[in-house]
C-alpha cells in the first residue's frame, strides 16, 4: 500500500456517504426550504395539456377515499336547467330591472379537478369546456385591483375613489366617502345607477316597497355588507378608468398568459357598457353573470388561477402579483367575517366546517368554486355542484383521503 492511499473498504464507505448526502439533498421537502427555494422547486404545469398527473397514493392520498370525493361531486350536481337564461330568470324573477344585457351561454355538466402539489390527482367531466362562472368573476376583478396597487396606479387602498374617478360618479356627500377598500369588500352602499341598473334593484329585500328602497337612508361606508352586482360593476368601471386599458387585456398580459392558461377564456361586459377612454372605445366588463356576461372560462384554467394564489402569487419563480395583496385579500370584513376582497373566507370554519380556517375560495351561482387550501397544498376547482354545503362535502372527503 503506497503512502496516502486508503483501504478499499474506506473508499467504498466514503462513496456511500457521499451518495446518501446527495440523495438527502434531493429529497428535502418543500416545506423545509426557504420561500424562494420552495417556489423554484415546486411543480408548475406547462402549456396546454402539459399538466402532469400523479397517482394519489404517490402524494399521500388514499385513492379509494379520493374516489368517494369525486363520486360525491358527481352525484350532487346542480339540478337547475342547463339553459342558464331560464335559471337566471327563475332565481332573480322578482327583481325589477332584471333583464339580461350581457351574453348568456348554456352550461355543461358537473365537472372538476383536484390538485395536490400542483399535480392532477383527480379529474372528472369535461374540464376543458368553457362555461359561465358567474360571481367567481369577482375574484378575477379583485385581482386586477391588486395588480393596480402593485403597479402604483392606486396609491393606497384606503384612498377615496373620487380622487381617481372625477367624473361625477362619486360627487354626492355619501358617495364621496367611498374608498377602494369599501368597493372591494362590498360595504360601500354606493347610491346610483350604472348600465341602467339602479343599486337598490339588486337582490332587494322581500318585505320592502320599491319606492321605500329608492329613498332609503344610506349606511356609512364600511359599516354594512351588501352583496350587490351594481357596485361590483362600479368597481370594474373605476378600475378601467385607472388602467386606461380593458381589464381583460390587463388580466391576460399580467396573469393568464404567464400561468399558461388556454386562449379560450373570455371576460364579457354588457351591450351598453361601452365607454370612451383616451379617444378609444372600451367595454367595461361585469363582475358576474347576474345580468349576463362575466368570465367564461374552463375548469382547468380556473385551477391554474387557484394554483397561482396557493403559491402566493408566484409562478415558476416569477412574482406575478404581490404576496402583500394575497394577505390583504384574506383580511375579513368586519361587517361580514366570511368575506375579504371579493374572495370568500372560512373565518371560524364557517361556512366550510370540514376545511381549515385559512382556506379561501371563489364562488359563483350554480356551484362554481375555486377552493384554495395552502395548509394541505390543495386546489379543488369544481363546476355546477349547487351550493357551499356540497363544496364542504367534497372538501371533507378530499381531506379524509389525506388522513
Amino acid at each position: 500500500m503506497t503512502s496516502g492511499s486508503h483501504p478499499k473498504p474506506l473508499r467504498m464507505r466514503s462513496a456511500a456517504i457521499a451518495c446518501l448526502v446527495l440523495l438527502a439533498t434531493l429529497l428535502i421537502p418543500l416545506h423545509g426550504l426557504s420561500g424562494k427555494d420552495a417556489q423554484r422547486q415546486a411543480y408548475y404545469p406547462g402549456k396546454a395539456e402539459n399538466w402532469e398527473k400523479r397517482n394519489p397514493e404517490d402524494l399521500g392520498l388514499d385513492p379509494g377515499k379520493l374516489a368517494e370525493a369525486v363520486e360525491f361531486a358527481q352525484t350532487h350536481g346542480w339540478d337547475a336547467p342547463k339553459d342558464l337564461t331560464v335559471s337566471i330568470q327563475r332565481s332573480f324573477a322578482r327583481e325589477p330591472h332584471g333583464t339580461s344585457i350581457g351574453p348568456v351561454k348554456e352550461r355543461g355538466e358537473t365537472n372538476g379537478i383536484i390538485l395536490k402539489g400542483g399535480y392532477i390527482v383527480a379529474e372528472w367531466g369535461d374540464t376543458r369546456r368553457v362555461d359561465m362562472t358567474f360571481s367567481v368573476t369577482k375574484s378575477y376583478l379583485s385581482t386586477t385591483a391588486g395588480l393596480a396597487l402593485d403597479a402604483g396606479l392606486i396609491r393606497d387602498i384606503q384612498d377615496p375613489v373620487r380622487l381617481y374617478v372625477p367624473d361625477g360618479t362619486f360627487d354626492s356627500e355619501h358617495n364621496a366617502k367611498i374608498t377602494w377598500h369599501h368597493l372591494l369588500n362590498q360595504t360601500s352602499d354606493w347610491s346610483g345607477s350604472l348600465w341602467d341598473k339602479p343599486d337598490w334593484a339588486d337582490r332587494p329585500p322581500r318585505d320592502v316597497k320599491w319606492d321605500d328602497l329608492k329613498n332609503r337612508p344610506l349606511k356609512e361606508p364600511g359599516t354594512s355588507y351588501k352583496y350587490n352586482d351594481v357596485r361590483v360593476n362600479l368597481l370594474a368601471y373605476c378600475l378601467l378608468q385607472v388602467w386606461r386599458t380593458p381589464l381583460p387585456m390587463v388580466l391576460k398580459d399580467r396573469i393568464m398568459d404567464p400561468i399558461d392558461a388556454s386562449p379560450t377564456w373570455r371576460w364579457h361586459g354588457y351591450s351598453n357598457s361601452w365607454v370612451l377612454i383616451d379617444g378609444l372605445k372600451m367595454q367595461s366588463v361585469s363582475g358576474g353573470g347576474h345580468w349576463g356576461g362575466g368570465m367564461f372560462i374552463s375548469t382547468r384554467d380556473q385551477a391554474r388561477l387557484g394554483l397561482l394564489f396557493l403559491r402566493r402569487g408566484s409562478w415558476n419563480g416569477q412574482q406575478l402579483i404581490s404576496e402583500k395583496w394575497i394577505d390583504m385579500l384574506k383580511v375579513p370584513t368586519p361587517a361580514n367575517p366570511s368575506y375579504g376582497y371579493m374572495w370568500w373566507l372560512n373565518t371560524g370554519r364557517k361556512p366550510l366546517p370540514s376545511a381549515p380556517e385559512d382556506v379561501f375560495y371563489a364562488a359563483g351561482f350554480g356551484g362554481n368554486y375555486i377552493y384554495i387550501d395552502r395548509e394541505n397544498d390543495l386546489i379543488i376547482a369544481v363546476r355546477w355542484v349547487g351550493n357551499t354545503s356540497n363544496l364542504d362535502g367534497i372538501a371533507q372527503r378530499v381531506l379524509a383521503a389525506l388522513e
